[in-house]
């Protein structure tokens, strides 16, 4: 699962890269307020991809602890973000993904949180 978190993780970066860029240079005709929520996803994905990168460097270390808050935060990454993205830039509204993926996000904190409190005993 490690070099899966870890792949996802650079997927995320990869498209977090993206989307910046495409806010920057191709997001004029925006409203501002749909700007500020493209700009707030974005803040979410990038950070994201940081913690998916750093679940597969501790997955050996966090056991399913580890791997199960990769796989919250991969789900969470693509409700949230997905939702915000799809209402601010085409108006399409994705009833209850941005609060279930925001929740799932903060489910994957508190699990990588436990990871560490308690590893996986090395044998």
């Amino acid at each position: 699962m490690q070099r899966l978190w870890m792949a996802i993780g650079a997927l995320a970066g990869l498209s977090a890269v993206a989307m910046a860029a495409m806010t920057a240079h191709g997001l004029d005709g925006l409203d501002p307020a749909a700007l500020q929520m493209v700009r707030n996803a974005l803040e979410m994905h990038g950070w994201h991809a940081l913690v998916l990168l750093a679940c597969g460097l501790w997955a050996s270390r966090g056991g399913w602890l580890a791997d199960a808050a990769g796989a919250l935060f991969t789900i969470g990454l693509v409700l949230f973000c997905g939702a915000v993205y799809a209402l601010a830039l085409d108006g399409i509204r994705v009833p209850l993904a941005a609060p279930v993926g925001g929740t799932t996000l903060m489910a994957g904190w508190l699990l990588l949180f436990l990871s560490i409190l308690f590893p996986r005993r090395s044998r």
